[in-house]
């Protein structure tokens, strides 16, 4: 899938200096950000629901 959006210029200047500072493109660098995003919203959501699951199991046993 390919993204396209727009940045500020201070927000594209920040970019691309810590692209710099990796050694890797600013392209793939928002590419890995935005994964990593993603990863983390996923893994906490899993999480949250795990623990409403958790909390909830006797009310869940009695309805069952």
């Amino acid at each position: 899938m390919r993204l396209s959006f727009e940045l500020t210029d201070a927000q594209q200047g920040q970019l691309n200096a810590i692209a710099q500072r990796l050694n890797v493109s600013a392209d793939a660098l928002a590419a890995a950000a935005l994964r990593d995003l993603l990863d983390r919203r996923e893994a906490a959501y899993e999480a949250a629901a795990a623990h409403v699951v958790e909390k909830n199991a006797e009310l869940y046993r009695r309805l069952a």
